[in-house]
């Protein structure tokens, strides 16, 4: 009887969870299904939701986009921000719609989030697929300061911000909210030539009803670093016990972002394989929409 009702409960918290997170699907549940997993923390999917998953979905997969626990449109005041939770709550969605297995497609900071769910439940995936992911936080932010440093050499004023973020706990929401701001306000997520698609993709989203749900909740990462112990890490070493394990991973990244070094992606490039590589010319962060064409393509590939 105990065990009963230990088996109910675990069900009910499974599928009230999942019932709390914003979710939306595409295409056809018997296709091969594909779970985004947005940036962050503070992140959401509207961007990729409102450009890029109804075009993934027509390709023959299904899609299922999310935002998590307390960020973006799954609003919840007792959100924790830790990884542990973030698991929780992909198992529920597992749970919820039945899947049996699924290629997490990754980006940003939500490559941390799906290597460490792979690493700990490898039989859930199928595939992992890295988008312009984190992979090696401090060498990102130790890129982003060092190339800043060469680039604005003369400029004090640049030179004292990045001396105080230097100055600062390297693990702390603080450092990394700097980090990224420099970043962002010297055109590190830009892509250096718009073309005529990506500006129709932007523009278009940008005056759709995604982009008027982009909602940012700024005390994630406060909390994130408050709250979860694993803020500042390399996930390389369960990458590769991830491939040990006969599972499929994949890497696509914008040849233009400037947060990656020349370094970081010929290690990532290494550590995947040549045929499960690619780097994409005139692209920088948002792959899915800087070269949406060549994205879905490689995805079609590897995926289907």
């Amino acid at each position: 009887m105990k065990h009963l009702l230990l088996t109910f409960f675990l069900v009910t918290c499974s599928l009230v969870s999942a019932q709390n997170l914003y979710i939306k699907t595409y295409g056809n549940k018997k296709d091969k299904t594909i779970i985004f997993i947005h940036g962050g923390p503070s992140g959401n999917a509207t961007l990729f939701e409102g450009t890029t998953a109804q075009k993934l979905a027509d390709l023959g997969f299904y899609v299922i986009v999310y935002d998590r626990r307390g960020e973006g449109r799954s609003k919840d005041t007792t959100a924790t921000f830790t990884y542990d939770e973030a698991f929780r709550d992909l198992n529920s969605i597992y749970k919820k719609y039945n899947i049996k297995k699924a290629t997490l497609l990754a980006h940003s900071f939500g490559g941390l989030v799906a290597t460490l769910y792979t690493e700990k439940y490898p039989q859930n995936v199928s595939a992992l697929v890295l988008v312009g992911a984190l992979f090696s936080q401090q060498e990102t932010y130790d890129h982003i300061l060092n190339s800043l440093k060469i680039s604005h050499k003369g400029d004090s004023k640049t030179l004292n911000k990045i001396a105080y973020v230097e100055r600062l706990n390297k693990n702390s929401a603080g450092y990394r909210k700097h980090c990224f701001d420099l970043a962002s306000d010297n055109d590190y997520f830009k892509m250096p030539n718009p073309t005529k698609e990506s500006k129709k993709l932007y523009a278009n989203y940008e005056k759709g009803d995604f982009f008027k749900t982009n909602i940012r909740n700024k005390n994630a990462p406060l909390l994130f670093y408050q709250n979860e112990k694993q803020n500042n890490i390399d996930t390389r070493s369960s990458l590769k016990k991830i491939k040990a394990k006969g599972i499929s991973i994949f890497a696509i990244y914008g040849k233009d972002d400037g947060i990656f070094s020349t370094t970081q992606i010929n290690s990532i490039k290494n550590l995947v394989g040549e045929n499960h590589f690619d780097l994409l010319n005139n692209c920088s962060h948002y792959l899915f929409v800087d070269q949406q064409k060549s994205f879905l393509s490689h995805i079609k590939r590897w995926i289907k």
